[in-house]
């Protein structure tokens, strides 16, 4: 018999738990109770406050007759319940789960154990316990509490953590594209040899799909909705039917919680702002993905050397070698992330009627989305940060590849030709007898080519001019203005 191992199943929160750790502060199931409280409390405060007039009034009524103001010390008592959410009030909430089975009432009961404390303590009367222990989740359902929750929680992982990590590695890359603007590179389409480019061209396009990718992340919508069972305010309304319930909702969510109001709701909050958001973090797996392939590519056609470390096994039998792993971890990584990305997208915008609970599992999930997506950008971004370029090879590769001219040669044969200049009958005909297939094919062969042909200047000593080293085209201006 073996021991049993009480260590963690996946590969997220266990080998690769470097990359993924700060994700617990946001989308763990305790940072997702930490902030449904936060829901609660702003909710009871906002109840307590009322609606403003215009602006902040502090002239305004509570939203319940028999609610009264607050005073700024038991507003601040009331938020140091989230403030001084740790690992302990994360096991008593779990007890009071064990009892309720549900996880939103079970946070209902320890604010009310809480509050508690408070009247103990002084900080509430006898009196204003018994309001606000009425007060406690009134008017809500657990979805209103929970879609807010979750737009909180994906809101914060991204912005203080995916986002960062991104650009992170988008400043790595483009470190390299601007360093490398100007060495010229033989370009491979199809995987033949093709009209030359320069590196720094080539890894500015990954950088400028990437950046347009993460403006629109930027600026994307959370949406949350606090309106009822059904979405109706049935209950506020029959409760407190003077009460301008659609507007406090509104002021709720965008003034207290800053997110994006949504009005018009089922029981659920529909979930298209996810959809949409984990198919743009998606594009940028998949644009990811297309480089962490390039990369592998170019390292083993010795466009780039990785830089070995000198403590680190490259393979168990074979000393010499300095695999490609950063990248093939990336390009695994990001398969991983991508299909559950795409998962959560297509499934989170159905729900049955007005509710069912298959959300309420799959949302669990957007962690290990994100977590593969870290992982990789975390690999990328070490990975690239390791490579040199190897010139000489460049060079090497450029200069055995005079063939690559011809599309210049034919070229200026057409533009001469339309110019009034005899004798350039099918050019694009005469290149492809000279080259297609003609791995001898030499400069000093290119050359009498060209002579043959007498062109009249400056066609003929701007052609024989021509190296494949130097048919690189506008590639350094047109990067160099991308990137600015």
């Amino acid at each position: 018999m073996r021991k049993n191992l009480e260590v963690p199943i996946s590969p997220v929160d266990g080998r690769y738990k470097s990359y993924t750790a700060v994700l617990a502060n946001y989308l763990s199931e305790a940072a997702l109770n930490r902030e449904r409280i936060y829901v609660e409390i702003e909710w009871l405060i906002a109840l307590c406050d009322g609606l403003p007039v215009s602006g902040f009034d502090n002239s305004r009524e509570p939203m319940v007759p028999g609610l009264t103001h607050l005073s700024e010390e038991q507003k601040d008592a009331l938020r140091n319940i989230v403030a001084e959410f740790d690992g302990t009030s994360i096991e008593r909430l779990s007890a009071i789960e064990e009892v309720t089975k549900h996880d939103v009432k079970a946070v209902e009961y320890y604010i009310k154990e809480e509050l508690d404390k408070l009247r103990q303590n002084g900080v509430l009367s006898a009196q204003e316990y018994d309001k606000l222990f009425q007060g406690v989740h009134i008017f809500c359902t657990s979805e209103d509490v929970n879609n807010l929750s979750y737009a909180l929680c994906i809101k914060n992982a991204v912005q203080e953590v995916w986002l960062p990590r991104v650009e992170e590695f988008l400043a790595a890359l483009e470190g390299v594209a601007l360093t490398h603007i100007d060495t010229p590179m033989l370009a491979k389409t199809h995987g033949q040899p093709a009209t030359p480019v320069t590196l720094g061209k080539e890894l500015a396009v990954f950088a400028i799909r990437l950046r347009r990718q993460i403006y629109k992340i930027r600026d994307a919508e959370y949406l949350g909705k606090i309106n009822g069972a059904t979405g109706t305010f049935g209950a506020h309304f029959v409760s407190v039917p003077t009460a301008k319930w659609p507007d406090f909702a509104k002021f709720f969510v965008e003034e207290r919680l800053k997110l994006s109001y949504n009005p018009l709701t089922t029981q659920i909050e529909s979930h298209d702002w996810q959809a949409e958001l984990y198919d743009r973090v998606k594009h940028v797996g998949r644009i990811l993905h297309n480089l962490a392939t390039d990369f592998w590519i170019y390292i083993s056609n010795e466009v780039f050397i990785q830089i070995p470390d000198p403590k680190a096994t490259g393979s168990s039998t074979m000393p010499h070698k300095v695999n490609p792993i950063k990248f093939e971890n990336a390009e695994a990584n990001l398969e991983i992330s991508d299909a559950l990305f795409s998962k959560l997208s297509e499934t989170l915008v159905t729900s049955r009627m007005q509710r069912d609970l298959t959300d309420s599992t799959t949302q669990r999930n957007v962690s290990v989305a994100f977590g593969h997506s870290l992982i990789a950008l975390g690999n990328l971004t070490s990975g690239i940060k390791a490579l040199k370029v190897n010139d000489e090879h460049l060079l090497a590769e450029l200069d055995d590849n005079t063939a690559v001219l011809g599309e210049a040669v034919q070229s200026v044969m057409r533009a001469a030709s339309i110019g009034g200049v005899e004798g350039m009958e099918n050019p694009y005909e005469r290149l492809k007898a000279l080259t297609r297939g003609n791995q001898e094919i030499t400069k000093s062969s290119m050359t009498k080519f060209i002579e043959d042909l007498e062109l009249p200047e400056p066609f003929n000593t701007r052609l024989l001019e021509l190296t494949p080293a130097k048919y690189t085209g506008l590639s350094s201006e047109i990067a160099r203005q991308s990137l600015q």
